[in-house]
């Protein structure tokens, strides 16, 4: 087996398909990436047996072949290198590997091809093409939500649902919730729910740099397409949580504020809450809003008060003040809105005018305030 190309481009397929290596496994062949040279076509893939990927980078082929190679010490010699000319070559019969630059000869063993695990033949009748920019926010904008109790596998994943007119992408960890539907793409001629696992998600957020995505679905896997990548992932075969019957439909009063001179404001005032219960406080009443934290245990407490757009009757309400800074992170918009009804019912902020073809909700769970 031998090619040569560009240190820069294996380095960044090598960055993209290194993604799905497990940190740790009982199984080493998991950690090696499969090389599989075709003329001037090499695919690398990597898998951790619940993930796959597979990415195809254009080489000078001299000699076809396939071998497993050390991940780690692989990725780690090709990133250390500058832009230069790489000569790969590898005996498949001994599995001893070279790379040869123009200033240096690098040698490492790898394994037989034979002991990779096998990539199934993906057969899925179900298909929908979405474009890359609303995939990316599909994924971006709700997996911050993602729940990391595996005592509850369905919430430690993306809802996805495919709808014949949209797409929605869920996220709920039980304190917060957010729903993101998107009419940007081909209509589907079948609907179906699916629960992805974050790390596939994670994944292709970073990989999707080409105009369209081809999604494609089986009854245990899902496979996203692009032209020179291909992931595949089994899904959470769980049942999601029930998440529309938690957005409330009644929350009339209306609060408008300012997102980055909120944000900052609580940024600030939660370094004075309880390192505990990180519990802020809003103080609503017409045109102003006072944010307010306090630690009894040390001491300590903060106040700021600004103007904003309420005209309902007063309210106190509190908050986790991580939840509502991952929030308010996640909206583009300077304006935000706020729904409430009480300071025990859940609390729907979204943006204050929504993108072409979205729309965005996002839903925190209020604590108790102290006394």
């Amino acid at each position: 087996m031998k090619f040569s190309c560009s240190s820069t481009d294996l380095q960044r397929v090598l960055g993209n398909v290194g993604g799905v290596i497990p940190s740790k496994s009982t199984l080493p062949i998991l950690e090696n990436f499969l090389f599989q040279l075709s003329k001037n076509q090499l695919k690398i893939t990597s898998t951790d047996l619940d993930t796959s990927m597979t990415v195809s980078l254009n080489v000078t082929g001299k000699e076809d072949g396939e071998i497993a190679i050390p991940a780690k010490r692989l990725f780690e010699t090709v990133r250390a290198l500058p832009n230069l000319e790489i000569e790969f070559s590898a005996n498949t019969d001994t599995n001893k590997i070279i790379m040869k630059t123009s200033g240096g000869e690098y040698k490492l063993t790898g394994e037989s091809s034979e002991n990779f695990p096998s990539i199934p033949v993906f057969k899925g009748k179900e298909e929908v093409e979405v474009e890359n920019d609303a995939l990316r926010r599909l994924i971006t904008k709700t997996i911050f939500a993602v729940s990391n109790d595996e005592l509850r596998p369905a919430m430690t994943g993306i809802l996805l649902q495919v709808r014949k007119s949209e797409i929605r992408a869920v996220a709920t960890d039980g304190h917060r919730l957010v729903r993101l539907i998107n009419s940007n793409f081909s209509t589907a001629d079948f609907e179906r729910e699916i629960i992805i696992p974050v790390k596939a998600l994670n994944l292709i957020s970073k990989t999707a740099n080409n105009p369209k995505c081809t999604i494609a679905l089986n009854e245990n896997h899902v496979m996203f397409s692009f032209p020179d990548t291909v992931l595949i992932s089994r899904l959470i075969e769980e049942k999601y949580p029930s998440y529309e019957s938690v957005i409330p439909l009644d929350n009339e009063k209306l609060l408008v504020v300012n997102k980055t001179q909120l944000l900052n404001s609580i940024r600030r005032i939660s370094l004075y809450a309880s390192s505990t219960t990180h519990q802020i406080r809003f103080s609503v009443k017409r045109s102003n809003i006072s944010v307010s934290a306090e630690d009894i245990d040390v001491g300590s407490e903060a106040n700021e008060s600004f103007t904003c757009d309420y005209g309902a009757e007063p309210l106190e309400i509190g908050f986790n003040s991580a939840y509502v800074i991952d929030i308010l992170s996640h909206i583009d918009t300077d304006e935000v809105i706020f729904k409430m009804s009480s300071p025990t019912r859940a609390c729907i902020i979204q943006p204050f005018t929504q993108k072409d073809s979205e729309n965005l909700l996002m839903l925190v769970m209020p604590v108790r305030l102290n006394a």
